[in-house]
């Protein structure tokens, strides 16, 4: 370190290097009135650099150093790199937003957390896209001191900084009226949200820079996160979009027609042609109606229809007609002969609330055994001890 004195702070003081405290003082008081820039808005840095003289020289020990090594003595001593980065570290960096030097993050500071919010939408929001407003509540630097803590004036600066630095306790008057030395007040911030089409569940639409302010913190993201709500008629699985739909016997067998409103309000029209029959269960496709993609949104993916066919109740066609509907379907298969004895057998309607019939046997061959042998308990037998 140089060897040499150096009265740069002096001279911005404008006092001799052997002035005493108060010599000091009174200079700083002449100077911070003249350059506050609230009084002198064209002063530039002039008061930032009397503001960190007097900080020094006030300061015994950095004083002595200052005297003996000069401004790169103090620079060596801290750690920092010229008198910006000497002030901030002086003042701990993060507890007053003009003075720099807070840690560094992507862009030179630190950053603050994101704030995560659900966004419920339709899947019709999702297949046209949406433009809505959304309303939250944030923290915000307070527009009184700007996040400064106390109030800024000729008081604050000198008798204030001190006692903030020797960790005393500032006196209530000394705190900014509108945040209550809270640094930050709430507001409400209404957000154009806008959902584009083919977007997804759990898609994340972000607002940079737009979560909770903090005084020497950038301000981390707002992220919605997108929640798709059910719909009654449709499932979407990727781009493709799956549905059901219940046709009765004839249909199935005869072709038929219906419509559905799809996502956009359009009245679709799904046709099908007689003698292709319909299985009960069987899935067919319409190609390109499915939900637009993403980004790409004239291009879309499929709609799968499964088909629930009904059957006819009994006794709904008259008994002599039976013989012409006979006529008309396919042919039974041919019965197969069997030798020998046979027993005919009745198939009955199975109520499956009331248990199967081998159960009930079973129980009550349970119950006879028990009133015969005259023996209860877990294991309805007993062995006599000799």
């Amino acid at each position: 370190m140089a060897n040499v004195p150096d009265t740069k702070l002096y001279d911005l003081l404008g006092v001799a290097p052997g002035a005493s405290e108060n010599e000091l003082k009174k200079a700083y008081r002449k100077l911070a009135k003249e350059y506050h820039p609230d009084k002198n808005p064209n002063a530039g840095d002039k008061f930032k650099e009397i503001s960190f003289a007097y900080e020094v020289l006030s300061n015994p020990e950095k004083r002595e150093l200052y005297d003996r090594y000069g401004e790169q003595g103090l620079r060596e001593g801290s750690g920092g790199s010229g008198m910006d980065d000497i002030f901030s570290h002086i003042f701990g960096g993060g507890l007053f937003g003009f003075m720099g030097g807070q840690s560094r993050s992507r862009n030179g500071r630190r950053r603050g957390e994101d704030m995560m919010h659900p966004l419920k939408v339709s899947l019709e929001d999702l297949y046209n896209g949406k433009t809505t407003k959304l309303q939250l509540s944030k923290n915000v630097l307070c527009s009184s001191c700007s996040g400064f803590i106390l109030k800024m004036c000729f008081r604050f600066l000198v008798t204030v900084i001190p006692s903030f630095l020797a960790g005393e306790v500032i006196n209530e008057k000394d705190r900014c009226k509108k945040c209550e030395g809270k640094k930050v007040i709430k507001e409400v911030k209404i957000l154009e949200v806008h959902v584009d089409k083919g977007m997804k569940h759990g898609q994340r639409i972000t607002f940079t820079g737009e979560a909770d302010q903090a005084p020497g913190v950038e301000p981390g993201d707002i992220v919605l996160v997108l929640q798709e709500k059910e719909n009654e008629i449709f499932q979407r699985e990727g781009n493709d979009l799956h549905m059901t739909h219940k046709i009765g016997l004839v249909e199935a067998l005869c072709g038929f027609q219906f419509n559905f409103k799809h996502l956009d309000a359009r009245q679709i029209v799904v046709k099908y042609p007689p003698g292709k029959v319909i299985e009960p269960g069987s899935v067919r496709v319409v190609r390109g109606e499915g939900m637009p993609q993403y980004r790409n949104p004239f291009e879309k993916g499929d709609l799968f229809i499964k088909f629930e066919v009904q059957f006819p109740e009994n006794n709904w066609i008259n008994p002599d007609k039976l013989t012409e509907l006979e006529d008309l379907l396919p042919a039974r298969p041919e019965t197969s002969t069997v030798s020998g004895e046979t027993e005919e057998v009745d198939l009955q309607e199975f109520d499956n609330t009331r248990g199967s019939g081998s159960g009930q046997r079973r129980e009550a061959y349970n119950d006879s055994s028990d009133e015969e042998s005259g023996h209860h308990g877990p294991g309805g037998v007993q062995c006599a001890h000799q």
